[in-house]
């Protein structure tokens, strides 16, 4: 019997984010478990209004916006509560559009390494995931740069299976259970929820989301 597509949307900020949901995709509709298969719509595009203004859409539409909580410098916590504005502002278009956060402090990097790894330590530079990510793939990349580079980061991908994916939403969820028992101050601006502390992130929530949605267990507690 012929699967019925779930269509799933997604602003993104750059290249790395789109090719590995490009691949989580195809590896979703290639599970002969799922009862669903998955249809998405990704664009590499920064401003969520703007995203929101572009789609064509009939009835009510969730979009997944997938960015990075750079870091606690004025200019990076400014463009991070200038995109949660955008994304409220998203959802006043028409009343049918829900805008829905799928954030990394202190980049997707971190998702990435969950995938194989934990990464519960407090980091105090982006570049810093370079030694976690060499580890976790058993790769020997010199600088973000090359690992970024479209053949390296496809590479990595041939490398994971929907088990890992598994493992992170769990590693994920493991962090943020972390830091509520912490006591860290989870933050709400503009409806949306976050932690300025790294790690944190929110985009296991989401892959979990297309997990469900999908009919595909999202959890696999033996691992």
């Amino acid at each position: 019997m012929k699967k019925l597509s779930k269509p799933f949307y997604f602003s993104v900020e750059g290249e790395t984010e789109d090719w590995y949901l490009q691949w989580l995709s195809k590896s979703i509709n290639a599970l002969p478990q799922a009862k669903f298969k998955s249809s998405f719509d990704c664009k590499i595009e920064k401003d969520p209004l703007s995203r929101a203004k572009g789609m064509s859409v009939l009835g009510k539409t969730e979009i997944f916006h997938i960015f990075d909580r750079e870091s606690e410098e004025r200019v990076h916590v400014q463009q991070f509560e200038t995109t949660l504005r955008r994304m409220k502002e998203a959802q006043g278009i028409g009343k049918t559009i829900k805008y829905s956060l799928g954030y990394s402090n202190f980049a997707f990097d971190l998702w990435m390494v969950l995938h194989k790894a934990d990464c519960t330590g407090s980091l105090s530079y982006r570049h810093q995931y370079l030694d976690p990510i060499n580890r976790a793939y058993q790769e020997h990349f010199s600088d973000m740069d090359e690992y970024k580079k479209e053949d390296n980061f496809k590479r990595l991908l041939t490398k994971l299976t929907l088990d890992d994916v598994r493992s992170a939403i769990n590693r994920a969820e493991r962090i943020m259970e972390m830091n509520r028992e912490n006591g860290w101050l989870e933050q709400n601006f503009c409806g949306y929820k976050y932690y300025t502390v790294n790690p944190s992130l929110s985009i296991g929530e989401v892959v979990k989301s297309i997990f469900t949605q999908c009919k595909i267990p999202p959890y696999d507690r033996s691992r």
